[in-house]
């Protein structure tokens, strides 16, 4: 046992220039090679998370825009439906007014012509009344001279 421990021993006393040279070359790669990569990573995802937030504050800004474009375009629809509204009761008020001021020259016209027929009849009536007269005495004469004839 003791030439096991021995050999143990001088195994070890060997392993001690590999197992500083493992311990160096841990040192060595951590400060030139997985330092610069560390350094290179961090930097790498902050600049991602910087374009990632950046894309993120782009999309809202995108959003409210589009909300904003949309509001608009609402507001301009409903401004649109008021003025072909108001364009239309204009319109019926205006039409009303035309039929209202037609029935009102119409009644007049009618009126007119009404008066106008009555006096062109009270004209006639008098003129036949007239006509009557001397009709009546131009038969009442023939009738008198067919009997004296």
């Amino acid at each position: 046992m003791e030439a096991t421990l021995h050999a143990l021993g001088g195994i070890l006393l060997r392993a001690i220039p590999t197992l500083l040279l493992v311990i160096l070359l841990h040192f060595y790669l951590k400060a030139m090679f997985f330092g610069p990569l560390k350094n290179v990573l961090k930097q790498r995802h902050e600049a991602t998370k910087g374009a990632r937030e950046a894309a993120e504050a782009s999309a809202k800004r995108a959003a409210d825009k589009t909300a904003e474009y949309e509001a608009a375009l609402q507001r301009a629809r409903a401004e649109m439906y008021k003025e072909q509204e108001e364009a239309r009761r204009k319109w019926l008020a205006d039409q009303a007014r035309l039929i209202e001021e037609a029935r009102v020259h119409s009644h007049e016209t009618r009126h007119a012509a009404k008066g106008s027929i009555e006096a062109e009849a009270a004209t006639a009536k008098r003129d036949l009344e007239g006509q009557s007269a001397e009709v009546a005495e131009q038969i009442s004469r023939l009738v008198l001279e067919g009997r004296a004839g």
